[in-house]
């Protein structure tokens, strides 16, 4: 039996308050992120994501007395990312609550990072989380500050080097896909999960539970994140599984 896929809500937060856009852009407010974290938590999600997105783009930490007030309401594994810059920010949030942190502008800044972080807490803390967009020359390239920034880096040449620095998992946006409700960047996600060695979630364009089962066989993704599915109640998750266990995939129920 193959280890179980995850389904993993994303709380976006910007100003306390959990918002959702589209290809990263046109946000609008979708929640209390403390209220929405308990109930995904209540509805068996196997993992919860809180970024504070506009934390690198505004020079900032991320906001640690809101990741208290959701770690305490939950029961699920919570993944914290947003500002994190250096070894303290992650031990804050690890003490505010987190079990694992996600890195992204800071790690491409700064790649040692990823190493320093595997070292002095374990690969299992660590995740690299990489947006990206398909770009006119058929190449996918990296952006920094929320998508803000375009990079020299090629999503494929990252992803590789951030394995191998020793990142536990890493968690793909599809820029394009964002918001849009179309499916998963599968073709993308396939190549990324049978290249490296570490797990891959996908993210950007859960629109149908179709979308999520595509990106499970199609796209070989470890674990699938959505948003506004969720906090829009368009998808529920314990129905979500319950279709992906009938279409023969091994899920948590």
């Amino acid at each position: 039996m193959s280890l179980a896929k995850r389904i993993i809500p994303c709380l976006d937060v910007k100003n306390g308050q959990t918002v959702k856009g589209t290809h990263f852009i046109h946000l609008r407010q979708a929640g209390d992120p403390v209220e929405l974290g308990q109930k995904y938590s209540e509805e068996n999600a196997d993992e919860l994501v809180f970024l504070d997105i506009t934390a690198s783009h505004e020079g900032r930490k991320t906001f640690t007395d809101v990741v208290k007030r959701v770690a305490a309401k939950i029961s699920i594994p919570f993944t914290v990312g947003g500002g994190i810059n250096e070894l303290s920010d992650i031990d804050k949030m690890l003490n505010a609550g987190a079990d694992k942190v996600s890195i992204n502008s800071a790690a491409i800044r700064n790649p040692l990072l990823i190493n320093d972080v595997a070292h002095h807490f374990g690969s299992q803390v660590c995740i690299v989380a990489i947006d990206a967009k398909l770009e006119k020359d058929g190449e996918w390239y990296c952006y920094l500050n929320g998508g803000r920034i375009k990079t020299e880096r090629k999503l494929f040449d990252w992803a590789s080097e951030v394995a191998d620095r020793g990142a536990g998992e890493i968690l793909f946006t599809s820029m394009d896909h964002d918001g849009v409700k179309h499916g998963f960047a599968n073709d993308a996600l396939a190549r990324l999960s049978t290249t490296l060695p570490i797990p891959i979630i996908a993210s950007g364009g859960a629109g149908s539970m179709e979308d999520f089962r595509d990106t499970f066989v199609s796209g070989k993704s470890d674990a699938a994140l959505a948003a506004s599915v969720f906090h829009y109640n368009e998808i529920s998750i314990l129905e979500l599984k319950q279709y992906l266990k009938s279409e023969g995939i091994n899920v948590r129920i």
